[in-house]
């Protein structure tokens, strides 16, 4: 069972930037596609980033050229930085570890932003 903690979520004002953290002690993070998602309340989880295990990245029309995803193997560790957040990022955003039929959530860190 691979655990992930989340952290770096807030309130934000319209405009602002949030970092999200995941980290686990996983020992063979590295071979795991890190990727995280968000639900806003009444909606389904939505896919936002992914970054692959050779480092190639992925992310949603919704947040390209505002969020960027990137993964330190050393660290254990995936981050998101999130700039120019809007009112319609505000969500639950959850990291998600996976290999193959192995898939791994974390608990969830609350996004909000608003003036």
């Amino acid at each position: 069972q691979v655990q992930l903690v989340e952290s770096g979520g807030g309130l934000v004002q319209p405009g602002g930037s949030l970092r999200l953290s995941c980290a686990t002690s996983e020992r063979f993070f590295s071979i795991y596609t890190m990727a995280w998602f968000r639900q806003a309340p009444g909606k389904q989880r939505d896919l936002v980033a992914t970054i692959a295990t050779g480092g190639r990245t992925n992310v949603a029309d919704s947040v390209r050229g505002r969020f960027t995803i990137s993964r330190d193997n050393s660290k254990k560790a995936v981050t998101l930085r999130m700039n120019s957040l809007r009112p319609e990022d505000t969500a639950v955003y959850y990291c998600n570890a996976r290999n193959g039929a192995d898939d791994y959530w974390g608990q969830g860190t609350q996004v909000t932003v608003s003036s």
